[in-house]
C-alpha cells in the first residue's frame, strides 16, 4: 500500500517508479547483505573494523608464533591476513604479495632437479628437528640425554 504524505504529494510514487527503473543491483543477501547493513552506519562500520582488526591481528600474531614449530603456522598467518583484508586495503596488498611470493617459490621449486629437492627436504627436516629440540629444552626435556640413557 502506497503511503502519500500531504507535504510531498506524488513524490513517493515518483520515487518508487524511479527506483523500479534504476540500474542499481538488488541488495545482497546472506553474510554480504548483513555486512552491508552493518557498514551502513558510521558506528557499525567502526565496530566492524575494530572487531575484524582484533580477530585478524590475533590470528596473524598466533600464526607467526607457530611458524617456527611444525604445524600450520603460515596457513594461520595467511588466514589472518585474509580476515584483515576484508576491512583493510593494506592487508589485501600484503596477502597478494604473499600469494605471489609463494607461487614464485613453488614454480621455482618445481623446475629444480631431484638433488635440489632432496637438499631442501633435508634442510627443512633438520630445521624442524632443531626447533622441536629447542622447544622441548624450554620445557625441561632433554631428548639427547634421554637417548644417551638408552644407548
Amino acid at each position: 500500500m502506497q503511503i502519500q504524505s500531504s507535504d510531498t504529494g506524488d513524490a513517493d510514487v515518483m520515487k518508487d517508479e524511479a527506483a523500479g527503473r534504476s540500474s542499481m543491483p538488488e541488495r545482497r543477501t546472506g553474510i554480504h547483505g548483513w555486512l552491508d547493513g552493518v557498514r551502513s552506519t558510521r558506528a557499525g562500520a567502526l565496530t566492524l573494523k575494530i572487531v575484524i582488526g582484533v580477530i585478524g591481528t590475533i590470528m596473524v600474531v598466533g600464526g607467526l608464533i607457530m611458524v617456527p614449530f611444525p604445524g600450520p603456522g603460515w596457513l594461520v598467518v595467511f588466514a589472518g591476513l585474509a580476515v584483515l583484508s576484508t576491512e583493510f586495503h593494506w592487508a589485501h596488498k600484503v596477502l597478494e604479495f604473499g600469494k605471489q611470493t609463494l607461487h614464485t617459490w613453488t614454480e621455482w621449486y618445481k623446475r629444480r632437479g631431484w638433488f635440489v629437492r632432496i637438499v631442501v627436504l633435508i634442510v627443512t627436516v633438520a630445521a624442524a628437528a632443531v626447533i622441536v629440540y629447542c622447544g622441548l629444552l624450554t620445557l625441561g626435556v632433554d631428548v639427547i640425554e634421554i637417548a644417551r640413557r638408552f644407548i
